[in-house]
Formats: C-alpha cells, structure tokens, sequence
C-alpha cells in the first residue's frame, strides 16, 4: 500500500539521518553515497491520493522486474530517493548506471528550447540520415568499442556495447549553432548544420549499402521533388552518385540532370576545356554531336568513340570530355562521363549538346 511505503520512507529517513545513503554502486560513475541528512523532503503522494513521480516511478519498476535502470547524470540525485523508496518497500534497488550528458558546443546542455530543431530527432531523419547511421552516431557520443572502429551496423554495436565502456564526462555534440540565420532548403537544415561526425559516418553507411537497397531509399525523395522517375532509372542512377552523397537528400543537387526535361542555366564558359577557347569548344561539341549521332550508347563503344574523336581533333581526352559533360550535366563536377551518356541516352544527350552549342554562340 502507497500509505506503507510512505511511511516507511520516512522511517528510512529518519533511521539514517545520521547516516550515509550508499555506497550505491553505478556501472558508469562507481560507488555513490550521499548523507540522508542532505536529501531534501519530498512527496510520495499529491493532495488527491494519486502518487508522485518518485514513487510511481519505483512501482513501475518494481511490477516490471526491471534490472537496469539507465538515464542521464542529471538523475542521480532522484536516485538517492529512488533508494529509500525501494528499500521501504522491502525490495532490492535495481543496477543503476547515470550516462554523461550531450551538450552543445558552448557546453550546455541540449535543449530544443535553447538551440532549436537541430536537435530534434526529426531534423536529422528530413535531412537525409539513414536510421542505422543516426543510432551509430548516438551510441559513438560518450561511449567507444575501444578497437578504433567507428562505422558499426547495429548487430555490432549490441556485440560490443557494454556499461563499462560509458566515459564520464559530458559528450560534445559539435552541430552548428545557426539560429534563425540558416538558410533552409525545403524546410532541410544544411549539412555543414550537422556534426561532421555524424555526416561522415552517414556517407559511410550510404557506401555500405547494395544498389538496391540505397535505391529504394532515394526514389521516395526523388519523387517528392516532383521527379517522375521510375525504379529502374533510379537503380542505375544510385550507383553513378553512391560515392557522392552524404545525405540521402543529397540526390537532389548529385543527380538532378537525370531526371530534369530542361537543365537549369548555366554559365556558358563552363563550355570551355582547359587551355582552349570558346572557340575549341564549338568544335568540341559539333564533332561530340557528330560521332554520337552514330555510335551505340554503352560504355565501350562511348569511350572509344570520344577518344578517337579527340584524337582526330588533336586535343586531349580531358580537353574532349568537359565540353560533352557541361553540356549534358549542366556543371564540371559530375558522375564518370561515358556511364552518365548511357543513363541519360542519346534523344537527352543530343539535344543537350545542341541547346549548348547555341549558348556557346
């Protein structure tokens, strides 16, 4: 009965003013003790009968059988309480461990209040975090495998978790503080908002993953933008951007010219190669536009063709090859050239090439 334990409390209390609550054994902090004397009164029951936190808290605990109870350091004053409350009602105290605190970067404490939505789970998940990265990424914040290994599924990180390996002190979360000062896309914090830690350890978990599952992940994200892609296109795209993308909503900016009728603007004098003229890239492009018209668009066949072509025009391959990607990608950085002409097809990359040559006018 709640009025039992109430009073046995107060009994325990009173028994041990004088004396030490503890040692209490914590599996990250060690032995605990505190004076009784130095625990402030509190209630165990409201004015209404119903009872309070501490002692609904130790019921809950005491019907469940749980043997671990597992919370922030923050809680380790309630715990002392939560140990006169057990022992009133003749139970033996679970195995307690108190887990250092996540903090910002200024050294306070994580607060949704404080530092706003970049703290929120859901902010992570829009943004592009796989879901086993994230855990991996948690569970690195105050706690180590003790064998250098970082990037960990989460079959091995219930293999090698164990309390013992807890730190104590506080875990840094490094995310940028930005405010209202960030620029969002689509409601989406950037990734510079984020902990290197756990954009690094996302693009190694996208690495990780087979075509085929990476593409299932994406195609969703794609189609959200208004992209009519099919799960086809998308699997052939995924391995073009796999060692690219970071976040999963990377693939908005990595593969856009996939999906687009129209590229977006672009500045002409990307056009030009290295050491040539606007010049050399109209003749680039005419003669790309020429041999393409001919050839089957696969690997092999592509390579050979361009190659050959820049040969004829005495130039360098590289010379030959940023021309065709500009006018085809819309920009210098993008997938290997020659898989990227197979994706998007001859129809796109003709017509692609002769928008470019009037740009190049």
């Amino acid at each position: 009965e709640a009025g039992d334990v109430v009073g046995g409390v107060r009994g325990q209390v009173e028994k041990r003013a004088a004396k030490v609550i503890g040692p209490l054994e914590d599996a990250v902090y060690g032995d605990q003790a505190k004076a009784a004397a130095d625990i402030e009164d509190f209630a165990l029951l409201r004015s209404d009968g119903m009872p309070t936190y501490h002692l609904a808290s130790c019921a809950d605990d005491a019907d469940l059988r749980i043997s671990h109870i597992i919370r922030g350091q923050d809680y380790l004053t309630n715990t002392f309480k939560h140990v006169l409350i057990f022992e009133a009602a003749g139970m033996t105290p679970p195995q307690f461990a108190h887990l250092p605190l996540l903090v910002a970067p200024d050294g306070t404490k994580l607060s949704k209040r404080k530092h706003g939505p970049v703290v929120s789970v859901t902010t992570y998940r829009d943004a592009g975090f796989l879901p086993e990265a994230f855990i991996n990424f948690l569970c690195l914040l105050g706690w180590s495998p003790k064998d250098n290994r970082e990037k960990l599924s989460q079959q091995e990180l219930v293999d090698a978790f164990s309390l013992e390996g807890i730190n104590r002190a506080n875990a840094v979360v490094n995310f940028k503080d930005v405010g209202a000062s960030v620029s969002l896309v689509q409601g989406v914090y950037p990734e510079e908002t984020f902990d290197p830690k756990a954009v690094w350890l996302n693009a190694e978990h996208i690495r990780g993953l087979t075509v085929e599952d990476l593409s299932a992940r994406l195609l969703p994200i794609v189609r959200e933008k208004g992209w009519q892609v099919d799960p086809a296109r998308m699997l052939k795209v995924t391995p073009l951007i796999r060692e690219r993308i970071k976040l999963l909503r990377d693939v908005l900016t990595a593969a856009d010219f996939f999906f687009v009728d129209q590229l977006p603007p672009y500045d002409p004098a990307e056009l030009i190669p290295q050491k040539g003229d606007a010049a050399m890239a109209k003749k680039v492009l005419e003669k790309a536009r020429e041999v393409l018209e001919k050839t089957e668009f696969k690997h092999d066949p592509l390579d050979q063709t361009l190659r050959a072509a820049a040969q004829e025009l005495g130039i360098k391959a590289g010379q030959m090859f940023q021309p065709i990607r500009v006018a085809v990608c819309g920009r210098k950085n993008a997938p290997p050239l020659f898989e990227t002409l197979e994706v998007l097809g001859q129809e796109t990359t003709l017509a692609r090439i002769d928008q470019a040559l009037q740009r190049i006018q």
